[in-house]
């Protein structure tokens, strides 16, 4: 079976999941000229590829000197607060491997109002970036990874919130729809990208992963729209009938 859009790649199991995109991204930071420059998801599927990658032989292979990394969206608590994505990309991946910590560009989360976070964090994308506007054809992300609610939600982009109509600002602070407010990269930002992975685990994502593979575009995941390739990296589980031989 075809997606209606994107590439599908289901493994095995989520281990498998996790190994092959671990050398699915080895291969493209060595064939990056210049800075490879990825944008992380929280939660448990890129977890373990984290892990994966800090551990040997990924992390003798991984171009960390040219690699810079930023973050989907991030929960507004403090660093190190268990429900931070930067403390897990952190426990999981930075602490273990020879990356600079310039080379990381977390999201503010303490002594300022998220509004004013979120303009930081857009000042921040700006200068790695090099511009305000962001140019057709020169992508902001070699490859960002996401993740897909049960509800169709990625990254922070939450169904019904008015952050899914943002389209001058690149990060946006998301205040409800979800118990604690939120930082998020927006559609225009997501979307410069020459890469966009989801990323897929377990049962549970099956209904969502089906409606997705079959092209609704009526949940914030299914409206993403890349510059670049689009791919879905999916174990059996998630990925049901699409999964059938």
């Amino acid at each position: 079976m075809i997606p209606a859009r994107g590439t599908l790649r289901v493994f095995e199991n989520g281990e498998a999941l996790a190994q092959e995109t671990a050398a699915w991204l080895i291969d493209r930071a060595l064939r990056a000229q210049g800075w490879f420059t990825i944008c992380l998801s929280g939660g448990a599927t890129p977890k373990r590829l984290y892990e994966i990658l800090a551990s040997p032989p990924a992390i003798d292979r991984f171009p960390w000197a040219m690699t810079r990394f930023a973050f989907g969206d991030e929960r507004f608590v403090p660093p190190d607060d268990p429900a931070s994505n930067a403390r897990m990309a952190t426990e999981a991946m930075f602490s273990h491997v020879p990356v600079p910590g310039s080379h990381i560009y977390p999201m503010p989360t303490v002594g300022v109002t998220p509004e004013a976070a979120a303009a930081a964090y857009e000042r921040s994308l700006q200068c790695l970036y090099g511009d305000d506007v962001l140019v057709p054809g020169r992508a902001l992300f070699d490859v960002t990874l996401l993740g897909v609610g049960d509800d169709g939600h990625t990254a922070s982009l939450i169904p019904g919130q008015p952050v899914l109509e943002e389209i001058t600002h690149w990060v946006s602070a998301v205040s409800k729809g979800r118990p604690e407010t939120r930082l998020t990269l927006t559609y225009p930002a997501l979307q410069s990208s020459a890469a966009v992975v989801f990323l897929l685990q377990g049962a549970g994502k099956r209904k969502i992963l089906d409606r997705l593979l079959s092209g609704d575009d009526t949940v914030p995941a299914g409206r993403l729209r890349p510059d670049g390739e689009l791919f879905w990296f999916a174990d059996r589980q998630a990925a049901g009938r699409w999964g059938q031989e």
